[in-house]
């Protein structure tokens, strides 16, 4: 299936109009194989699920935050990362940002830093604990806050307030605009929405809302 399904990586990147190196397409490959190694036996995503569909859903979701990562100075944290979506996916086709996964669950921890030495990723960091001990310590760090696991805004964004500086960006991925209502009036207006994508998954054509969050 390896063929197929750099094929379907590639067919999928270019509907989503993002661009895929030789390399990181190369390092997505060597990923999903070891996720499909490892579903066997951890509950990383739900063993059942057909190849192509584990590619969209969660490798071509990933990447769709392609063109909102981009800068030499981008350090981006994942919280609850799960498996590693989206940030160990956009590790492996950004090398020069910087990324921070969440993580309290030890088997799938185990997992993203086995991923990471097997590809040889270096600008990954897996913290094995949940997000709330290291809110104070880590304020000012993060250009980008994202998350897929929270998929609430209205209980990620105030989870994740103490973290966010007047440049950070907070990344939003959401099936529905309707997923925003009630923004304007968390933690009393702080917030506003800066940009707003909409696109579809290239295959199923699942919508998508990708919104970009930031402080007033």
């Amino acid at each position: 299936m390896a063929a197929n399904n750099r094929d379907l990586l590639l067919r999928g990147a270019r509907q989503l109009n993002r661009d895929l190196s030789e390399e990181g397409l190369g390092q997505l490959l060597r990923y999903l194989a070891e996720l499909f190694k490892w579903r066997q036996k951890v509950n990383l995503i739900a063993r059942d699920t057909p190849e192509p569909q584990v590619v969209e859903n969660h490798f071509l979701d990933s990447l769709s935050l392609l063109p909102l990562v981009q800068g030499p100075e981008v350090h981006l944290l994942d919280v609850g990362s799960g498996a590693g979506f989206p940030g160990l996916a956009l590790a492996c086709v950004l090398p020069q940002a910087r990324f921070t996964l969440v993580e309290p669950r030890q088997k799938r921890v185990s997992f993203l830093r086995h991923v990471i030495r097997t590809l040889g990723l270096r600008n990954v960091e897996v913290v094995a604990d949940r997000i709330e001990p290291h809110l104070h310590a880590w304020q000012g760090r993060f250009t980008h806050i994202t998350s897929r696991a929270v998929a609430e805004p209205g209980l990620f964004l105030p989870l994740i307030r103490d973290l966010v500086g007047p440049q950070t960006q907070v990344l939003l991925m959401l099936a529905h605009e309707e997923a925003l209502a009630g923004l304007a009036t968390l933690d009393n207006g702080a917030w506003q929405i800066l940009q707003q994508h909409r696109l579809h998954l290239p295959f199923s054509g699942a919508p998508r809302l990708l919104a970009v969050v930031g402080i007033r």
